[in-house]
């Protein structure tokens, strides 16, 4: 996408007045339309955006390629997307996240519950360096544990995205943190080691906030959560043998083992773990892996925790997936998002201002393509020069990336990571988003950085 034709190239002023459009299509209908899904804004942009290219004497045939080679150009995430479907329902079937739930209860304490649920996910997502994945399966069990605390949701998947999205900032396993690094060009170790210095503040304020609010948990029934841990033991499936996919999984991400092939490695592991406790004929399994696990052992207080995965619910992600990619093929084809970073870059002379627009133009992108590997490889395409013209260290553009493209798209309900962890969840990313500390924290303290200098590093 980065290399898409421009098939034309508007004034600036027009380019701009297209973006406010959009915005105001995505934005008011997710806000203001109840439980309208973001396919039909996108849509909807999309329709915009093909009249507005015929009017300007485009061809509908280039317009569709362009929408076509977005989509192509990120087959490894749709990928992955279908084999997090079989990652999950093999978890589920195994036994492996409802043992991680049940034994869950009773090491992590109501008093510490959303600061557990945040440094958890942050230590896995490290080790495994995929937020998506780790929100998938260990971001699951901890909204199993809320619902038996009786905690509020939206502060426990806020906390979950906070700590997933720290694992998949600061992991050397990480797509995103690799292609920050390798954008401006600098170090890998060099990159993660400059990101501490905003990084371990926001880190910081986000657990201090998590263990506060953890105060306002007040189990009064704790009848319920026995009989939640009871309801569990019934399904058969609560084994401690089967939490060994687990530990495979950091222990194949430790080794630097892609993403893909560790979850069908792990998946495998857990088939034969479901063989040694079910009788699940080769029909049921296929189905379950197509459809989501079921069993007749879950009772209907758990069901919608235990009864899930397959590759059909990830179906809604990817359609959401394919219509942003295609959206933002179109803005790149008729020169809409070119037009803007061109001019952008003309004004830039100092600190605060260059890492504002790069942080402004990271979130940007998120918020028109909902996409964060574009959002980092079209601002560090463009600023990059930039910083050299200032004598600024790249790696102050690296940091800046990823505090304002990796952690923000989350919090875009339209984007990738936005309608994927909403799904899985079940958690409006509206409801979330306030609550996710650590990644507005993070756009926070970056343009602090620049505003103030502090932690700036010249060439």
């Amino acid at each position: 996408m980065l290399d898409f034709k421009a098939f034309r190239k508007p004034s600036l002023s027009e380019a701009i007045s297209v973006i406010i459009i959009i915005l105001a299509i995505l934005g008011s209908m997710m806000i203001f339309v109840k439980d309208v899904t973001p396919h039909i804004p996108i849509i909807i942009s999309i329709t915009f955006l093909l009249f507005y290219g015929l009017y300007r004497k485009v061809s509908y045939k280039d317009m569709q390629d362009s929408m076509t080679s977005a989509v192509g150009s990120s087959m490894g995430a749709i990928y992955l997307f279908f084999f997090i479907g079989i990652l999950i329902t093999s978890l589920m079937m195994s036994g492996s996240i409802p043992t991680l739930m049940y034994y869950g209860l009773d090491i992590i304490s109501a008093k510490t519950f959303y600061l557990s649920a945040f440094i958890i996910t942050s230590i896995i997502g490290v080790a495994i360096g995929s937020s998506l994945t780790t929100v998938a399966t260990l971001g699951v069990a901890l909204i199993g544990i809320a619902q038996a605390f009786e905690a509020n949701l939206a502060i426990t998947a806020g906390a979950i995205v906070s700590g997933a999205f720290f694992g998949d900032k600061m992991s050397p396993l990480s797509d995103t943190t690799s292609i920050s690094a390798s954008i401006v060009g600098i170090d890998l170790f060099e990159h993660i080691k400059n990101m501490m210095r905003t990084t371990v503040p926001v880190f910081l304020i986000s657990s201090i906030f998590y263990y506060v609010l953890s105060h306002n948990i007040e189990v009064s029934d704790f009848e319920s959560i026995a009989v939640f841990k009871n309801d569990l033991l019934n399904t058969g499936l609560i084994h401690s043998y089967t939490l060994i996919p687990f530990a495979l999984l950091v222990i194949l991400a430790i080794f630097k083992i892609s993403a893909v092939i560790s979850m069908i490695i792990t998946s495998i592991v857990s088939i034969c773990i479901t063989l040694v406790h079910s009788s699940y004929t080769a029909s049921q399994i296929s189905g379950f892996f197509y459809a989501g696990f079921k069993s007749d052992f879950v009772s209907k207080s758990i069901a919608s925790l235990i009864e899930r995965g397959g590759l059909s619910s990830m179906f809604f992600t990817l359609s959401v997936v394919i219509l942003a990619l295609s959206l933002g093929g179109l803005l790149f084809s008729l020169g809409i998002i070119n037009t803007i970073l061109e001019s952008l870059s003309k004004f830039l002379n100092s600190i605060f201002i260059t890492t504002l627009s790069v942080a402004l133009t990271a979130v940007g992108v998120n918020f028109i393509v909902g996409e964060q590997y574009l959002s980092i490889l079209l601002a560090g395409r463009t600023f990059k020069p930039v910083y050299e013209r200032l004598n600024l260290h790249p790696k102050n553009l690296a940091r800046a990336l990823e505090d304002a493209g990796t952690v923000i798209n989350p919090l875009v309900p339209w984007s990738v990571c936005g309608a994927f962890i909403s799904h899985a969840l079940g958690v409006s990313v509206f409801s979330y988003l306030p609550f996710a500390i650590f990644c507005y924290g993070s756009l926070i303290v970056t343009i602090l950085a620049g505003a103030t200098g502090i932690s700036v590093s010249k060439k």
